[in-house]
């Protein structure tokens, strides 16, 4: 035993690692992404589990809002080293030059899917900023006997409403799901949806918004509760719908009828529909912000998310089910929805707040 300790030693001294020093202390990556899923956070933990071998120790730090993030390391008081985000949340640190530059150095760009356009993040361009991670389609969850066909037009969802008092309803903008429904409705009362590619100040908006008003004055008193109040989520919309308070719930995951089926979530016979002929469709992004501690780490953490084994194991439909961006084929997940391209990130904020001067709750 003596000889051995006297080898292991000179190994230390003569600088080859052994066991333990090539181990180190780990690297610690903060994460901070969304927490509002069981699914996505059971894949957050499996990928912490698959990285401690490579020196990182993942935390996943649970937001509600990742612009309350977004608004700390535009203010310069977050430890994030890496971030989930897209939409108006990248344009607010792109325009703040909060953002590391990655893509290139990440070398990854030859395997992602050019067809889903990744290259522009809710008309804005991703400019080496941030790393496609997976892929967005709004949809409605409903029964199989509630709405023939696969889509649902706007008009169609007001006599719906008429029919079935109380039954539909949204999650009250803020919140993306329902923002991106009042988009969706505006693209099915609308014949100039290219308008909706440019910043709102670009066009007529109160002209293009009138019918969306309109029509909600007529839809609001058919809601669930009169149109008093909303659901806060999506996530608390899905529960009144699973267990059969309302006819509708909103998804931003093109599998997720799939996987909620097979977790017997939500009844059998749910099934998907597009509200309007397309579902509106953008990629969410993983980033690294210029404050990261640990950047490196970062980016390690990144080339693992993007590896064909966690993209696959991300696209399960026993767990996340969430669609992959490597140009892969994976045959046991369902189609894509047709595809409508998502509005100008200046949208966002626009149709909020003249939601919120319209129906004050």
């Amino acid at each position: 035993m003596k000889y051995v300790f006297l080898l292991l030693t000179a190994i230390s001294i003569m600088g080859f690692p052994t066991n333990s020093s090539a181990q180190g202390k780990p690297k610690p990556v903060y994460f901070y992404a969304w927490g509002g899923n069981p699914a996505v956070n059971d894949y957050i933990r499996w990928a912490a589990k698959e990285l401690r071998p490579q020196g990182i120790q993942l935390q996943h730090v649970k937001v509600a809002d990742i612009a309350e993030v977004v608004k700390q390391l535009v203010d310069g008081q977050s430890n994030a080293d890496l971030i989930w985000i897209n939409g108006e949340n990248f344009h607010a640190l792109k325009q703040a030059d909060r953002l590391m530059p990655i893509l290139t150095e990440l070398n990854i760009k030859e395997r992602l899917n050019d067809q889903l356009s990744w290259q522009s993040d809710f008309g804005e361009p991703v400019a080496d900023l941030e790393v496609p991670w997976g892929v967005g389609q709004f949809y409605l969850l409903t029964c199989n006997t509630c709405v023939a066909g696969d889509h649902i037009s706007a008009a169609e969802l007001l006599e719906y409403a008429a029919e079935h008092p109380g039954r539909i309803t949204y999650p009250k903008p803020p919140e993306f799901h329902g923002t991106t429904f009042l988009k969706s409705l505006l693209l099915s009362l609308s014949e100039q949806d290219e308008a909706f590619l440019k910043p709102v100040d670009a066009v007529d908006a109160e002209k293009l918004t009138a019918p969306l008003w309109t029509y909600l004055d007529e839809l609001q008193p058919l809601l669930w509760q009169g149109g008093e109040n909303y659901p806060s989520s999506a996530a608390q919309q899905l529960n009144w719908f699973a267990n059969k308070q309302l006819d509708v719930a909103p998804s931003f995951n093109p599998n997720e009828v799939k996987t909620l089926v097979n977790q017997g979530r939500v009844p059998a016979g749910t099934k998907r529909i597009t509200l309007g002929d397309a579902a509106i469709t953008n990629s969410h992004y993983l980033a690294i912000p210029k404050s990261s501690g640990h950047p490196q780490a970062a980016k390690q953490v990144i080339t693992f998310f993007l590896s064909e084994a966690a993209q696959r194991k991300k696209a399960d439909l026993s767990g996340w089910g969430d669609p992959t961006v490597l140009d892969i084929a994976l045959p046991d997940t369902p189609a894509m929805l047709p595809v409508a391209a998502e509005f100008h990130v200046s949208w966002q904020a626009y149709l909020e707040q003249q939601w919120q001067q319209r129906y004050p709750r």
